[in-house]
């Protein structure tokens, strides 16, 4: 269902040594579809809210509800299918230099254990859609930064994800790329993918509308529906 929520924060706090509180007391949900942008200045806490989604981080406080599971009794085995139903893009690509496009798209495949013919099929219709298809065979040294982040958010959609995050996607990029890269990511979400987004560039936030969940030392400040 387009309405359904399909992730939910209730009351979470991350508070790292130091007393540093890196996310205080959040609660918000997120519906299947839903474009959200996560702003706010650096240190806000952005980057550990996703860590937090993804499972890189628990909270220390609090409950993180992901698609009928619960942070606070998820086990091991649980994490690698949760995290198959996410895609992450950051900010520096984290492609693997030794690896083609082709082959860094393929990578989520072969390690959910995906036959060959299925792999090879969805590598390349997702290299066709991103425009990447005579790119297939060059390694990331090889690329643009805008063909390295396409090659990143083709990983990310490997495994038809239920929830794409995607961490300053646009920050190494120049305008022009970034609104290409921006054109893909709603392009994604129009298909129902739901997409959270970190970034400090208000422009694009400005010039593509949607909701906005302002954070400020670790606190949400603003929860703007678009």
């Amino acid at each position: 269902m387009k309405d359904e929520i399909i992730l939910r924060f209730i009351d979470v706090s991350k508070i790292y040594s130091g007393n540093w509180v890196a996310l205080s007391n959040i609660t918000f949900e997120v519906r299947q579809g839903e474009f959200l942008f996560l702003i706010g200045p650096s240190g806000a806490g952005k980057t550990t809210l996703l860590k937090t989604i993804y499972l890189a981080e628990f909270p220390d406080t609090g409950k993180l509800w992901f698609l009928g599971f619960s942070s606070d009794n998820i086990t091991e085995k649980d994490i690698p299918y949760i995290r198959r139903r996410i895609g992450i893009v950051f900010q520096d690509f984290k492609l693997l230099e030794y690896k083609t496009a082709y082959e860094n798209i393929e990578i989520p495949l072969i390690v959910r254990g995906v036959r060959r013919k299925e792999r090879r099929e969805r590598t390349m219709a997702i290299l066709c859609e991103l425009g990447l298809v005579e790119k297939a065979c060059l390694f990331p040294h090889q690329l643009s930064g805008g063909e390295k982040q396409r090659v990143a958010i083709g990983r990310a959609l490997a495994n038809s994800p239920v929830l794409l995050l995607a961490d300053e996607p646009t920050g190494n990029l120049d305008p022009v790329t970034s609104e290409e890269i921006m054109d893909i990511l709603v392009k994604i979400n129009r298909r129902g993918t739901a997409v959270i987004m970190a970034t400090h560039n208000m422009n694009i936030v400005e010039e593509r509308g949607g909701r906005k969940l302002v954070l400020e030392k670790g606190r949400i400040v603003a929860d703007i529906k678009g």
